[in-house]
């Protein structure tokens, strides 16, 4: 529990949505839609791209 407190509310919802846009994008590559399966399946590392940005700069400011 305080691994999750220590991640942050913000960072957890983010990862949450990952998770979403993972199995989204498993159903719709699996059920015959492969374009579009695989278009949103490169949202979530590119979500993850962004969340190690933004936590490369918050630390760097500091």
């Amino acid at each position: 529990m305080d691994y999750f407190k220590k991640l942050g509310t913000a960072n957890l919802l983010m990862l949450l949505l990952c998770a979403v846009i993972i199995l989204v994008a498993e159903y719709l590559f699996l059920t015959g839609d492969q374009m579009y399966g695989i278009f949103i399946g490169l949202w979530a590392p590119t979500l993850l791209g962004v969340m190690i940005y933004l936590k490369l700069i918050d630390h760097g400011g500091k």
